[in-house]
């Protein structure tokens, strides 16, 4: 799945760093992140949180778009829903998200995501996705 062309391109997120994930592959469509859970990605009951599931959810699915034209556009969230199967896992334990993109246009994209802890398929998700330059976040900012 790798495309040499996307490896130089792959986007630095100061949040995904300070959980830990780790952008495993992406290119063609298609993305793929892990993390090795620790304390501070647990709730409660000791397993993986909801707001770090879904995050990995939203991240993955965000980077298989992108992959699509990896040097001209970023990605942001539009529309995003998850269904929860299973607990995500404890401490120890190795997550990896796997996203796709069903369908894009110039503008929006469509996708899907699925969170796996070994063997079992914790969460689901589906998303649809803007296209966005970067010139353009930029502008906004600056007329805020």
């Amino acid at each position: 799945m790798t495309n040499p062309s996307t490896q130089s391109a792959q986007p630095i997120i100061p949040f995904l760093q300070e959980l830990g994930v780790e952008i495993v592959d992406f290119g063609g469509g298609q993305g793929q992140i892990a993390l090795t859970l620790q304390t501070r990605h647990l709730n409660g009951w000791h397993v993986a949180h909801g707001g770090v599931i879904m995050t990995m959810l939203d991240n993955v699915m965000s980077l298989a778009g992108r992959s699509l034209e990896p040097g001209i556009r970023g990605g942001v969230t539009i529309e995003m829903k998850t269904s929860f199967m299973q607990p995500g896992g404890v401490e120890g334990e190795r997550m990896l998200a796997k996203g796709k993109v069903l369908h894009a246009s110039s503008s929006i994209y469509f996708c899907e995501g699925e969170l796996w802890n070994g063997d079992k398929l914790v969460a689901k998700a589906s998303g649809t996705f803007k296209f966005i330059r970067r010139t353009d976040v930029a502008k906004k900012m600056t007329q805020a």
